[in-house]
């Protein structure tokens, strides 16, 4: 069967690859829709550390189920269309001891520290295929990437009425922007690019901050009446936007980590202590979080086709990757059809 594979930093080959056969407890796949994620593009540029080379990527899926094996539930039937938690577990680290399986210390994410999706047909535990009823494949290819936003707003505690700064409108940022409008916190999304921003004030953002060209400070201090958000969610992974969270939290302020940053981050370790703040990382997400962002996609409300920044046939995926790379800032998600 066909895959997508990156063989070696800036080169992509579709490959030959044999078809998978289902086992007990398992169900096969028929890939339709597969999303390049941010972690693919630091693949294809060799910068994830947590990858080796060649890889299948793929983790962001829209399926239908071909068959399944024996002992699979009566509820997962073939024809169903569905998307994949993409994660493992191994149930006795001390996360998965705590019920955080998404936070599992052994966990391996298809595309990144296995094989990924990217292909047409694959074969999974029946506990990670997840219905997703009335939404189209080609919509189940973003219900992963914003369940880890929905996971970061539940990381953050946030509340109704609750000033939320959501740093960074990517898809990832973008599920933490929905998420905590539909709470009921006023968003403040901070982008350089006045297309996210519009995005997310259409997702539910009450205010946008474009931090390249208004005073990120200023704007905070105004909009919260001189408080400082009460939480901050970074989606970003940067060194500048990891100070920003931390400057402009309020006081007993809670700070949601969710991007990687590449270097290393130098803060004023003083205002963890005089705000007495609550740090804390997200990581993945877990499957109270994929049905949420079911819900909501259900609900109709989605200005889902502006999330899609383009279609490409498997042959194209080098071709896309390096356009994204070359633009980074407006992209979404580019979905790879099979």
């Amino acid at each position: 069967m066909k895959a997508v594979q990156i063989i070696e930093p800036s080169q992509v080959k579709v490959v030959e690859i044999e078809k998978p056969c289902v086992g007990a407890g398992q169900v096969m796949v028929k890939i339709e829709y597969v999303g390049f994620c941010g972690s693919d593009l630091n693949t294809f540029l060799g910068r994830n550390p947590m990858v080796k080379l060649p890889v299948i990527p793929g983790h962001e899926v829209g399926a239908v189920i071909e068959s399944v094996g024996e002992g699979v539930p009566e509820s997962l039937k073939p024809g169903m269309i569905v998307t994949l938690n993409p994660y493992t577990n191994c149930g006795t680290c001390a996360s998965c001891r705590n019920g955080r399986v998404n936070a599992c210390e052994h966990n391996e994410t298809l595309g990144v520290q296995r094989n990924g999706v990217m292909a047409e047909y694959a074969v999974l535990p029946w506990q990670k295929i997840i219905p997703a009823e009335s939404i189209s494949a080609r919509d189940c290819a973003l219900i992963e990437p914003m369940s880890v936003g929905f996971h970061a707003v539940s990381r953050g505690s946030v509340q109704d009425g609750e000033y939320v700064m959501v740093i960074g409108c990517g898809m990832v940022g973008m599920g933490a922007v929905v998420r905590a409008a539909l709470r009921g916190a006023i968003v403040i999304a901070v982008d350089v690019d006045d297309e996210k921003l519009a995005l997310a004030k259409e997702s539910g953002a009450a205010y946008t901050i474009n931090s390249m060209s208004e005073d990120v400070h200023a704007r905070m201090q105004e909009i919260t009446s001189g408080y400082g958000a009460d939480v901050v969610i970074e989606a970003v992974g940067n060194p500048i936007t990891y100070v920003m969270a931390v400057n402009e939290v309020g006081f007993t302020g809670r700070v949601v980590c969710i991007g990687y940053a590449k270097s290393e981050v130098s803060f004023q370790t003083k205002l963890f202590v005089q705000k007495e703040l609550d740090i804390r990382g997200s990581r993945n997400a877990m499957p109270g979080d994929f049905r949420g962002v079911i819900s909501y996609l259900q609900a109709g409300r989605c200005p889902i086709e502006k999330f899609i920044s383009r279609i490409v046939t498997p042959e194209e995926a080098e071709t896309a990757l390096n356009d994204w790379a070359a633009a980074p800032g407006k992209v979404f998600r580019i979905l790879v059809k099979f």
